[in-house]
């Protein structure tokens, strides 16, 4: 049997409650959709470890999956990356580790994918992107802000990222 095709679902802050925001429910949404057309069945790799009420991204992103109807072996939670870059170099590890060697699918929200297959395609993987609208009834400035963002973000991180395939140049 062929491996699963693995799906990185990057985190979004949690509200105060520790629940899921409108844009992490997008971005999980976005996998689901992907993975229920997907050739190969997926697996979803929630990633983030950012506590709200004593829960993280990935938790909850998970608990979403396992409410959809994902099977608890089609998940495997990534519950401690701190932000993006931890999140790529955390799921390429576990990706290397599993004898993974790529694609990859990566759903997050449209502002933030250049940012995140930047990094991945630093990290060496070739990637499926699984875009998820995140703007929705937001005001203009707020839109441009998030887009804005991202630009001076993407070449930090991916300087990061490619700093750190210096420094673990086996993995």
């Amino acid at each position: 049997m062929s491996q699963p095709f693995p799906v990185i679902i990057f985190g979004a802050a949690l509200k105060e409650d520790g629940t899921a925001g409108a844009i992490l429910v997008r971005r999980v949404a976005a996998a689901l959709r992907f993975g229920q057309h997907a050739t190969t069945r997926p697996l979803y790799i929630p990633t983030g470890g950012v506590p709200r009420a004593g829960r993280t991204e990935a938790d909850v992103m998970a608990a979403l999956l396992r409410d959809a109807g994902v099977p608890g072996d089609a998940i495997l939670a990534e519950p401690v990356a701190s932000d993006t870059c931890d999140s790529v170099i955390i799921c390429t590890k576990i990706l290397r580790a599993r004898g993974y060697a790529g694609p990859v699918g990566v759903a997050t929200s449209d502002f933030h994918m250049m940012r995140c297959v930047a990094m991945m395609r630093a990290m060496g993987w070739s990637v499926v992107t699984i875009p998820s609208p995140a703007g929705t009834g937001l005001p203009v400035g707020a839109l441009l802000w998030q887009w804005l963002r991202e630009v001076p973000a993407t070449v930090w991180d991916v300087f990061l990222v490619l700093l750190w395939r210096l420094r673990h140049p086996k993995r």
